[in-house]
């Protein structure tokens, strides 16, 4: 199974999806014009904007879904992992992901906002729903959504749950197996409760954990300062082969920052719209400029304080793959411990630790939203909006918390191959929407920032822009009291 999988992703995960990433976030930088960094103070101040409804979530909580799912195992192991292959100059190709993956971000969210449904009184949106209703192709919808139900609920909630009980063990001596159970007991708890909990539960743990970890990586970086100008020029030096040590390696910085980025923030792989479907907003650019707003969080913020923590303390070994070491300072350490034992070194008996706890509560909240986003496939799958779906999400929990503990025990490798794999597979197909759905996109980014200009606060008018089957924006209803006048088949309102 391991070979069938390392061959897959030698399909998936050529160097044309690598490249893709690069210049499809590039063409929507210039296309937005910058918009990333022009409207970055809208992205701040929207952050905070929107109430919740009985249907939606706030943008805020919308926001901490979306960063609870970004910040996990990417962040962490993650960027320990393209050090570890891909040398020092892998971190600033996972700042150009960052950079050029806001405006691909940007892209996909808003388009997720005008063509969202309200299904059975809650919001739900994502690749599916604008893949069907704006390039209206059901059966392409059909195949992304059961794509990324397969992905959330089989082969992605085990890479969090491994990077958990790897990180237990190292702290505590805890056994896998047992840090499993731990985990699936309380995530079952907790996506049992819905989507409201999920969302709740996010939008405290998300933002403290991630001001605590960051605190961490500056309190590392003060106590090492000296050693920081020395540490940015071997990032820079070796992202464009100049460095002597990692010169004969820039393809694989390349790669293996691309593809550790894109994994972290998931900007162009389409994971990250479920989320923003269900926020409440007046216009969808603006909850497009606040998921845009986390890809920074994600990236620039919490992966640059773990690179920083592993390249100033020089807790980490260099070894391209099928080739010869280039550093070796730690033996042979997986890449997953690089940043307890950059911690631990600082801050001894009590880096293995701290990590632990992070880690824990930033894989267990990705792993949560994996739940929220395979459910939103299968109500799509289902094309019946009135349909009893209690047992199939009975069973789509019970899978998912199985895989959840069987990725706790696996070896690590394999849990990667798995989410690599998934990850490669989502993101050929959504780049393909995205393209073809870029005239309506930037369409609603042109209205909202003519009614800025005009001292409004934006609302959006999908008749005005000649959008036909934005339903919900026209009149909003709920799907499931349309599918008993039409039998199933929802036109535009």
């Amino acid at each position: 199974m391991e070979n069938f999988v390392d061959w897959m992703n030698g399909i998936v995960w050529s160097s044309a999806l690598v490249y893709l990433f690069l210049i499809v976030g590039l063409f929507y930088t210039i296309a937005t014009r910058f918009l990333q960094i022009r409207l970055l103070k809208d992205m701040v101040k929207l952050v905070f904007k929107g109430d919740k409804s009985k249907a939606g979530v706030s943008s805020f909580q919308a926001f901490s879904m979306s960063l609870g799912s970004r910040v996990g195992t990417g962040n962490i192991a993650g960027v320990a992992t393209a050090i570890a292959f891909g040398g020092p100059g892998a971190v600033f190709w996972m700042w150009v992901m960052a950079i050029l993956g806001g405006a691909t971000s940007f892209i996909e969210i808003t388009l997720t906002q005008v063509y969202k449904r309200k299904v059975n009184g809650e919001y739900r949106g994502g690749t599916p729903y604008y893949i069907e209703k704006g390039l209206k192709a059901k059966w392409f919808a059909v195949v992304f959504a059961a794509i990324t139900l397969i992905v959330m609920g089989v082969l992605w909630p085990g890479l969090q749950a491994n990077t958990i009980a790897i990180a237990m063990e190292n702290a505590f001596g805890i056994e896998p197996y047992i840090t499993g159970i731990m985990v699936v007991a309380i995530l079952g708890v907790i996506i049992f409760g819905g989507v409201k909990r999920i969302a709740k539960a996010a939008e405290i743990i998300v933002p403290i954990m991630a001001f605590i970890y960051v605190l961490m990586a500056v309190i590392i970086l003060v106590l090492n300062i000296t050693e920081l100008p020395e540490v940015i020029s071997l990032i820079i030096s070796s992202a464009f082969g100049a460095n002597a040590a990692f010169g004969g390696i820039v393809g694989s910085a390349i790669s293996w920052g691309v593809q550790r980025g894109a994994f972290s923030n998931a900007a162009g792989i389409g994971s990250e719209t479920f989320d923003a479907g269900a926020a409440e907003v007046s216009h969808p650019a603006k909850q497009g400029l606040v998921q845009s707003f986390s890809v920074y969080i994600d990236t620039i913020l919490i992966c640059s304080a773990t690179a920083f923590m592993i390249l100033l303390t020089g807790m980490y070994n260099v070894q391209p793959e099928g080739g010869a070491p280039i550093v070796n300072n730690l033996g042979d350490a997986e890449p997953s411990a690089y940043t307890q034992l950059a911690v631990e070194s600082v801050i001894p008996g009590f880096g293995a630790a701290f990590l632990a706890i992070a880690l824990f509560f930033f894989c267990f909240t990705t792993a949560m939203s994996y739940y929220y986003k395979a459910e939103t496939c299968l109500v799509f799958i289902s094309r019946n909006p009135k349909a009893d779906l209690t047992w199939p999400k009975h069973v789509l929990k019970v899978v998912l918390l199985a895989m959840t503990f069987y990725g706790s025990v696996a070896s690590a490798k394999f849990a990667w191959a798995l989410g690599d794999l998934g990850m490669g597979s989502m993101a050929w197909l959504n780049f393909v929407a995205i393209l073809l759905l870029t005239k309506p996109a930037l369409k609603v980014l042109r209205d909202y920032e003519k009614q800025k200009k005009e001292g409004k606060d934006p609302v959006f008018d999908p008749l005005k822009l000649g959008f036909k089957d934005a339903d919900f924006w026209v009149k909003e209803y709920d799907e499931s009291e349309v599918y008993e006048l039409d039998k199933g088949k929802v036109e535009s309102v």
